[in-house]
């Protein structure tokens, strides 16, 4: 398994880099965006860590160029811990991000859960119609199955049936009232809490950090939404 680590800071490059070799990983390595494209034109690279401050490429335009031709993971790094960075970075294909000063152990959790998920799903996305795929969040609509990084994740019924509801809805906001009528087959009378607190379940169940949901996000005064790939 190749990982490319790419980071104008040479300390933290091979600091990663010890880390990396520790489980097992190969590593490639490169201090600006230009180099990193490079090694990902030239060797099979399984996932990147790619920092965002860089001379000659920056982050944001490397990732850009790499969702131009290739699916493999991206996991981003950056001293700033602003809001526009991290979604302007996810937006553009990053499938993870970590601000500086990290732990080492968290990163190499992202870093297996980021393996995971690319050598279960592979490179290719799926096509069958029974079968969402979110970035990482697969719902099996045959076998009523949920996964999360390839870690399988065990819903309640009714659980299970809010979350394919807003992923068949992915991108679309509903509303508390939509999503009980959807579930329940019922009118929703004064059932706010009773959708609320299913939502706070499953988040517990799907999300890394539920204060900074990846997959089930809320629209304040609005309602839940799932956000497309």
């Amino acid at each position: 398994m190749n990982i490319l680590i790419c980071d104008d800071d040479v300390a933290i490059l091979n600091s990663i880099e010890i880390y990396l070799k520790m489980d097992g990983y190969n590593t490639l390595k490169a201090q600006n965006g230009k180099e990193a494209l490079d090694l990902i034109e030239n060797n099979e690279v399984h996932l990147v860590i790619l920092d965002v401050m860089m001379p000659v490429l920056d982050g944001i335009e490397t990732i850009r160029r790499i969702r131009e031709k290739y699916n493999i993971p991206v996991i981003m790094l950056s001293a700033k811990s602003e809001d526009t960075d991290k979604i302007l970075g996810l937006g553009l294909g990053a499938d993870d991000y970590v601000t500086k000063p990290f732990s080492p152990l968290e990163l190499m959790a992202r870093v297996k859960s980021q393996v995971r998920r690319y050598t279960s799903l592979g490179a290719a996305p799926i096509s069958d119609k029974n079968i969402i795929v979110i970035d990482g969040l697969v719902i099996d609509k045959n076998a009523k199955k949920v996964t999360v990084d390839g870690d399988e994740v065990y819903l309640t019924a009714t659980e299970y049936k809010i979350l394919e509801y807003l992923a068949d809805n992915a991108g679309m906001v509903l509303t508390t009232g939509q999503i009980y009528e959807a579930v329940w087959n019922e009118p929703s009378y004064y059932t706010e809490k009773t959708v609320t607190v299913h939502i706070a379940r499953i988040r517990e169940k799907i999300e890394i950090d539920t204060k900074n949901p990846k997959y089930l996000k809320v629209v304040w005064g609005l309602g839940y939404k799932i956000e497309k790939n």
